[in-house]
């Protein structure tokens, strides 16, 4: 997650919560009066959002795994951003025009948004198991 050209690069929403952290945490007046409200507004979206309990060594690892499959990396960022949790949610993270994944990719990318995320996601309740009452 190294900035290769200043001008041009995707970071990650955990990426935007450290950011937007740190200028919460700054004394500095910014000189923008909404700055303080945009920032808390983002903020409380983020912390409840799957990058709340990733690392940066969890992401450096997700993306590494992920580069066998032929994904974009504006995909690789939205299933950074939202991991994936089924067939359909990988789906959906990916661009139509290209060849969709087979069902043996698919389970291996939720088996990886498993193995690094494991605390990021929720399990979809199962068709045939009754949710708690």
């Amino acid at each position: 997650m190294e900035t290769v050209n200043a001008t041009y690069s995707y970071i990650t929403n955990f990426e935007v919560m450290q950011i937007l952290q740190h200028i919460k945490g700054t004394k500095k007046k910014w000189g923008m009066h909404n700055l303080a409200t945009v920032t808390y507004e983002a903020l409380q979206y983020l912390e409840e959002s799957p990058c709340k309990t990733q690392t940066r060594e969890s992401i450096k690892n997700y993306l590494c795994d992920l580069a066998i499959y032929r994904l974009m990396p504006h995909e690789q960022l939205q299933m950074v951003n939202d991991p994936p949790t089924s067939a359909l949610h990988t789906q959906l993270l990916i661009d139509d025009n290209k060849v969709p994944l087979t069902d043996e990719e698919n389970e291996a990318i939720i088996q990886l948004t498993h193995k690094h995320f494991s605390n990021t996601t929720t399990e979809p309740v199962q068709a045939n198991q009754q949710a708690p009452t």
